[in-house]
């Protein structure tokens, strides 16, 4: 097998001249665009690293601020549950303050109208029983009963004080009128108490039930049956 190294030569200067043409014309403007485009891609993909990293960031910030919120939201309830339960505290404390307060002024209320109730029909049964006793002591009056009460007069005579005793005007009352011997009689021993000669006038007043009281212009004395009644009575219902 012959070669030509003619045309061996000339397809060598043709395929050089080819390849000369391809980097020149193809190979360099492709190498370029290529070139423009990766660095295109790597500016993309810095960018985007660079917003991932960004969203990242705010993605930890979201985080940190939900987080915040959580805590903050904790602390709220946490404070608004301590503060109910204080104001529930407070209220139940009020309320069974209030609940002592209403029932002890309904217990005194109860024992004061008890009381009242009580020293009412005291007053009423005593009332009834010096009533009772009046009655009944109006039918003793008699000439022995005005003389018991006569000593009795006598007696609280002597008791009083000498001043007392100077008196020239004197009034004898009794439940019933006494007839001319006993006013006689009564005269005579109550101006011997007084140690002279009074003016004596008797008089009556049915109110005494029974007895002689004596009144005169510095003196008196209660000595009935209605002086003792309303004595009883005054120590029944207010005490001695």
């Amino acid at each position: 097998m012959t070669i030509d190294w003619w045309t061996l030569a000339i397809q060598t200067i043709n395929v050089a001249i080819l390849v000369w043409l391809l980097q020149r014309f193809f190979w360099r403007p492709v190498a370029a665009m290529i070139e423009q485009r990766r660095q295109t891609t790597l500016a993309a993909l810095a960018s985007a690293n660079a917003t991932k990293a960004k969203a990242e960031a705010a993605l930890k910030d979201i985080e940190a601020t939900r987080a915040g919120f959580a805590k903050e939201r904790e602390a709220t309830l946490t404070a608004a549950s301590n503060a109910a339960e204080q104001v529930r505290t407070a209220v139940l404390a009020d309320a069974a303050k209030r609940a002592a307060e209403v029932e002890a002024a309904a217990r005194e209320a109860t024992e004061k109208e008890r009381r009242a109730a009580e020293a009412e029909w005291s007053d009423r049964s005593s009332r009834l029983a010096v009533e009772i006793a009046g009655r009944l002591a109006a039918r003793l009056d008699g000439a022995a009963v005005r003389a018991g009460f006569l000593d009795w007069l006598l007696k609280a005579i002597a008791d009083l004080p000498g001043q007392e005793r100077q008196a020239a005007n004197l009034e004898v009352i009794s439940a019933t009128a006494l007839d001319p011997r006993e006013q006689a009689h009564a005269a005579e021993l109550i101006g011997k108490a007084f140690g002279g000669n009074p003016v004596i006038t008797f008089t009556t007043d049915s109110s005494l039930i029974a007895g002689l009281e004596l009144r005169g212009p510095h003196v008196i004395v209660s000595n009935s049956w209605r002086a003792d009644l309303m004595k009883i009575l005054g120590d029944l219902t207010h005490g001695p």
